[in-house]
């Protein structure tokens, strides 16, 4: 049984030496300067996006990912007129 173990603890030696080589090759695919970079552009552009909406004189309305309710309540109130 003793050569079984050590079967065992190399198998188990393979598959850590394996899973560290996985995880380096992932981590290095996630550049962590990079991801704050595009978060900053990401604000960036939000930034930009309202303060065009202030020009605009729009600063109050919703995002246009989200429908405007308002929109949803005439629908309604048409079809009973």
């Amino acid at each position: 049984m003793d050569g079984h173990d050590a079967d065992d603890a190399k198998k188990s030696t393979a598959d850590m030496t394996a899973f560290q080589s996985r995880f380096q090759t992932i981590t290095g695919f996630l550049d962590c300067n990079a991801l704050d970079e595009m978060g900053n552009r990401i604000d960036e552009l939000e930034q930009s996006i309202n303060d065009l909406r202030v020009e605009m004189g729009v600063e109050g309305s919703p995002s246009p990912s989200v429908p405007p309710k308002v929109k949803e309540e005439s629908k309604s109130g048409n079809d009973s007129a």
